[in-house]
């Protein structure tokens, strides 16, 4: 008998100690990414689009509805029309929080990263210092990711060189120092007048490269690379899209890394 108390106490534990655990949902694998670094094991974070999707264009699954129902937190970025709908359908009194703006360089993620921090701190106040601790791990490898790969475009010269650009990737591409004298939207909303419109514009600016996004679609892009003569560049917004991606820091220096060789043969 003692030892069967012993067991269902062990048990009832264990039950406590996996209900002690926050959810946090995160609309796209980034947040989620986020949110891991900062909250560790203490909190269970389930992520609803897959990296390869485009948010604005995901449809929603009964799974998606079931993910929010426990949830104390949800975080999206804005692009996901979807979230309010998801929200109130599973009658969710989560706190749902939008982190709106860039996340693609180390600078603009790290900012994120810190706000998450913010959040878990407010729903777990006894774990606000291993918190931070995890976030300023978090950065401080993102840093040393900014330092090395601003070094690499320096030592390629990319400074100036004139490129156009998804506007989705922009911030990350003038970042590493190119000079993204066009820029185009969503391809679903582009015509073929603004194809020759934005061909015009890039043999204008002398631009070398055409840079993509994957997750808004590629097709666009590859015709007006071929319009203007210039290299198709394919980058991606989330990891785990394309191989050697699976984590952020993996993203940002495959991307910068697509760009670096696509400019070397044109030296």
């Amino acid at each position: 008998m003692v030892r069967r108390a012993w067991l269902v106490g062990i048990l009832l534990l264990g039950i406590g100690a996996a209900a002690a655990a926050e959810t946090v949902v995160s609309t796209h694998a980034l947040l989620g990414e986020f949110a891991r670094a900062v909250g560790g094991e203490e909190i269970d974070v389930v992520t609803i689009i897959p990296s390869g999707f485009c948010p604005s264009h995901y449809d929603l699954v009964p799974s998606d509805l079931a993910a929010v129902l426990d949830a104390s937190l949800i975080l999206y970025s804005g692009f996901e029309p979807w979230i309010g709908t998801l929200a109130e359908a599973a009658g969710s009194a989560a706190e749902v929080v939008q982190l709106g703006g860039e996340w693609n360089t180390p600078e603009t993620a790290a900012d994120q990263v810190r706000t998450i921090r913010d959040l878990l701190s407010g729903i777990l106040p006894p774990s606000a210092e291993r918190f931070a601790a995890n976030a300023d791990a978090y950065i401080e490898e993102l840093q040393a990711l900014d330092s090395e790969l601003k070094g690499q475009a320096e030592a390629l010269a990319v400074e100036g060189t004139p490129v156009v650009c998804m506007l989705w990737q922009a911030n990350f591409v003038s970042w590493l120092g190119f000079d993204v004298a066009v820029t185009y939207g969503v391809p679903d909303g582009l015509s073929i007048r603004d194809l020759v419109e934005l061909a015009a514009e890039g043999r204008g600016a002398g631009a070398q490269l055409v840079i993509d996004n994957l997750q808004s679609g590629i097709d666009f892009g590859a015709k007006l690379a071929r319009e203007i003569g210039a290299v198709h560049v394919v980058l991606s917004n989330f990891p785990g899209a394309m191989p050697r991606t699976a984590t952020f820091v993996d993203l940002l220096t495959r991307n910068a890394e697509a760009l670096f060789s696509a400019i070397e043969p044109l030296e």
